[in-house]
């Protein structure tokens, strides 16, 4: 008959108490066991909760929308459903506000997204060099991010205000009349573009300095002892270096691009923030899926809107993928 040890040793059963001078022996022949377990496999034990809540939190909603997007449902009778099939999806396809809602998301997004990640370069390359009070202007650039959404609209609108506001206050110092901002749409839009720079520069500022900290001392060591100027290390050292943190502050702003709502709703002061101004000039794709679900009381169509901003990020995101490909491909 097999002994306890021999069973653990063919890895069927775990080794049992050994004898007083067997301790190093029980201990390698317990590990061995423990081995034979996939111990390996125990981070997945831990990660797999996450994906649990995932699945009760972000798919559950996500197919319950789509099975909506296929019938017409009122806010006030969510309980009756009436298929209607694709309806809905052809309906959002010709319909123009769509077309102009997305215009503006893109506009909108675009201006403000650029010269957003660009300050935010240029002030956390300024910061990882050693200057008085670093700690006061890294803590600083976070207040915007702190600061609410409806707070920083607040504030902004007050400032874009056309009688007396700030900016036309300075505009007319130098001789220009003043600017409609709320009225016009490219003024409206160069507003609320503002809002956002100001709210989230700081935010990726820091994340870009927390890269540049991670890059290695050396390399520029031995960029300045090839006679590489600042800006030549800045290009060729600090660059390259946080590449992958420059393209995940990229993926965050075109989702929040995507997803922008409270500032044009604030902007508006009332009634022509839900509709995006009177002539829909500013209104996203979040504003307008608001629209059709609250204020037209038609869910079927704000959940079509809902996978149609959905669709538009997984567009974005194989189109970045395919151009990535082919760029590597040719070099």
């Amino acid at each position: 008959m097999a002994t306890s040890t021999t069973k653990a040793l063919a890895g069927e059963e775990p080794p049992g108490p050994s004898r007083a001078g067997d301790g190093k022996e029980t201990s390698r022949r317990r590990g061995a066991w423990l081995h034979r377990l996939d111990v390996k496999g125990a981070p997945y034990a831990f990660i797999a909760p996450f994906f649990v809540v995932f699945a009760a939190f972000s798919f559950y909603p996500l197919v319950y929308t789509s099975w909506i997007s296929l019938h017409d449902v009122e806010l006030a009778t969510l309980d009756v459903m009436e298929w209607v099939a694709f309806d809905n999806y052809v309906e959002l396809w010709g319909d123009s506000r769509f077309w102009n809602a997305l215009q503006n998301t893109i506009t909108i997004g675009v201006i403000s997204t650029v010269p957003q990640l660009l300050m935010a370069l240029g002030i956390a390359h300024l910061l990882n060099y050693r200057m008085r009070a670093s700690l006061f202007f890294r803590v600083a650039s976070l207040v915007p991010y702190a600061t609410s959404v409806g707070a920083a609209a607040l504030v902004f609108t007050m400032i874009f205000e056309r009688d007396f506001g700030m900016i036309n206050w300075g505009l007319g110092l130098v001789g220009v009349d003043p600017v409609n901002w709320e009225a016009d749409k490219w003024p409206a839009q160069a507003a609320i573009s503002t809002i956002v720079i100001w709210r989230w520069t700081g935010y990726n500022a820091l994340l870009y300095l927390a890269a540049m900290q991670a890059i290695p001392a050396d390399r520029y060591e031995a960029a300045s002892l090839d006679g590489a100027s600042r800006w030549q290390q800045f290009r060729h050292v600090t660059v390259p270096g946080i590449r992958s943190t420059i393209v995940f502050t990229i993926v965050l702003s075109t989702i929040g691009a995507t997803q922008l709502f409270g500032e044009p709703l604030i902007f508006g002061q009332g009634p022509n923030g839900v509709t995006g101004g009177a002539n829909n000039q500013y209104q996203t794709l979040g504003l307008l899926l608001y629209e059709e679900g609250w204020k037209n009381y038609q869910m079927g169509r704000s959940a079509t809107v809902a996978w149609a901003m959905f669709m538009v990020l997984v567009l974005a995101f194989v189109a970045q993928r395919l151009i990535k490909r082919l760029r590597s491909r040719t070099a």
